[in-house]
């Protein structure tokens, strides 16, 4: 009898760690929600925002906070090119008075640089290490910004950016008739020296999910692919893992950048930007002045996408 009990334990117990054996990547896998830390971060005065919730999941030891950790203070907010919130809402640039946005100071003998940014969701805006400011709204509505700073060439660009979610550690939002669908990511940004968003940025993700087959996720040299992952949305919850990979504290400068994945360019359809007036109201600023949205290679399940870019 015994010996028939055993083998059966042991079964069990392969059992219940088979799963996170079927993924072989580098990334910390962590089943089911967050232990939400802060249920939302901001409130839209005069429109609707979906709930912009901060959380927590643990691997051995190892927290991650989900979707990511943000400098999201008043003090680094970015000047607004468009946000229905606080009553700002041009219906084009000419409506625009650049001279009221700050100008950063990051070299005293720099050019000062005009930039536009529109992000679903979430920016962080580093100018060689330094931070320029943060969006100002989270999650929703969309909304689009201005930053201006001074600076000489060479110089660096980093970019940390967030697709939020409504459950958190889970990357789905109650949208399209699923109460869990996964939400798109994309960011697009042109710059008054003539830079630009497109394939030439370097492009890596920290945080994907929602997985439901790890099988599905590879590791090719420094790519983090989930291509042949399900995307579609769920009525109810179904097991779900995400995938987390550590950020080193100086992202911003160092240069482990060079050995990332180039970004993958969006069209617009493809983000779906034709009915946001952040960004079609400016449209010549941003495609019409030669950038496209990127993202990293899965723009439905990577949540946080971290960019550099050299200018020369």
């Amino acid at each position: 009898m015994q010996s028939t009990i055993l083998p059966l334990l042991l079964l069990a117990s392969f059992a219940t760690i088979a799963a996170p054996l079927n993924y072989n990547g580098t990334a910390h896998v962590i089943e089911g929600q967050a232990t939400v830390t802060k249920a939302n971060l901001f409130t839209c005065q005069h429109g609707q925002s979906r709930s912009s919730p901060i959380g927590v999941k643990t691997d051995n030891g190892q927290e991650f906070i989900v979707p990511a950790s943000v400098q999201y203070q008043q003090q680094y907010f970015t000047a607004d090119l468009y946000n229905e919130c606080s009553g700002i809402t041009p219906a084009s640039i000419n409506e625009v008075d650049l001279s009221s946005v700050p100008v950063i100071e990051v070299d005293k003998d720099g050019e000062i640089v005009t930039g536009y940014i529109f992000a679903d969701n979430y920016f962080e805006l580093f100018i060689n290490g330094k931070l320029i400011g943060v969006d100002p709204i989270p999650f929703t509505p969309f909304n689009s910004n201005i930053v201006r700073f001074k600076v000489k060439k060479p110089y660096d660009i980093a970019i940390k950016v967030v697709d939020w979610e409504e459950s958190s550690g889970l990357g789905t939002e109650n949208n399209r008739g699923k109460k869990y669908h996964p939400g798109d990511g994309g960011l697009i940004a042109s710059f008054s020296d003539g830079t630009v968003t497109n394939a030439d940025w370097s492009a890596q993700t920290f945080y994907t999910a929602p997985i439901y087959d790890l099988s599905c996720a590879t590791e090719v040299g420094q790519q983090r692919l989930t291509k042949s992952c399900n995307t579609e949305g769920r009525d109810s919850y179904d097991k779900a893992y995400s995938l987390h990979w550590q950020i080193p504290q100086d992202w911003p400068t160092n240069n482990e950048y060079v050995s990332w994945p180039k970004s993958v360019e969006f069209t617009e359809q493809e983000i779906g930007v034709d009915n946001k007036k952040a960004y079609m109201n400016f449209q010549q600023q941003f495609s019409g002045a030669g950038a496209a949205f990127i993202w990293s290679s899965n723009v439905i399940l990577d949540n946080l996408v971290l960019f550099r870019y050299h200018v020369k």
